[in-house]
């Protein structure tokens, strides 16, 4: 048996998504074999994350400085606002490099199942911001899962009265798929959305 603070590191690491005890316990004993090299080096840099990074007051990005380095950014362009679930939908955008506005960050989906309702969720600053004017379009870019799309009809309702043009991210055939490949909803979301050619 292990001791009380290697059994105490595979019950934390095994907490991590994707990792099951037995992959846990692998993660653990590479790190204590690599201790200088990586285990106290990965320990000082969790720590060091802990302390500095914290949400933006603005759009719930995680950085080190609030306003975060997108809202504070001159360049971006603050009149186009696109809404995510969660800071890893952010950061899937941004290694794209396919949109120069800012970002809203959720924080989660609407979910009666687990009971996430508006309260829990950042959407009253997302009013607040659209309210407060200078935005030209909120493109909803939540996932295509049915809270993603409670979500996003939840947000047109709430910010309706403020006639801010609202668009969602195209769903369909991704680039590069095939046909054969494709789940049912998939297909038929491609199929409603088709365009002129």
């Amino acid at each position: 048996m292990n001791g009380p603070e290697i059994e105490r590191l595979i019950q934390l690491l095994g907490r991590l998504p994707g990792l099951g005890p037995r992959s846990a316990r692998r993660v653990a004993l590479h790190l204590l074999k690599k201790r200088e090299t990586l285990m106290q080096p990965l320990g000082a840099a969790l720590a060091d994350a802990a302390r500095a990074i914290r949400a933006c007051g603005v759009c719930g990005n995680l950085d080190t400085i609030d306003p975060c380095s997108i809202c504070a950014d001159p360049r971006r362009d603050a009149g186009l606002i696109c809404v995510v679930e969660d800071v890893g939908d952010l950061w899937a955008m941004e290694r794209g490099r396919i949109f120069s506005g800012r970002y809203h960050v959720l924080g989660g989906s609407l979910s009666a199942l687990d009971g996430i309702g508006p309260e829990e969720l950042n959407i009253g600053s997302l009013v607040r911001r659209v309210a407060a004017g200078g935005v030209r379009e909120v493109i909803m870019a939540t996932n295509a899962t049915v809270d993603g799309q409670t979500t996003a009809h939840y947000l047109a309702e709430r910010l309706a009265e403020h006639e801010v043009p609202l668009t969602r991210l195209a769903h369909g055939v991704p680039v590069g798929g095939e046909l054969d490949w494709l789940d049912d909803g998939t297909l038929a979301t491609a199929f409603k959305a088709r365009r002129a050619l």
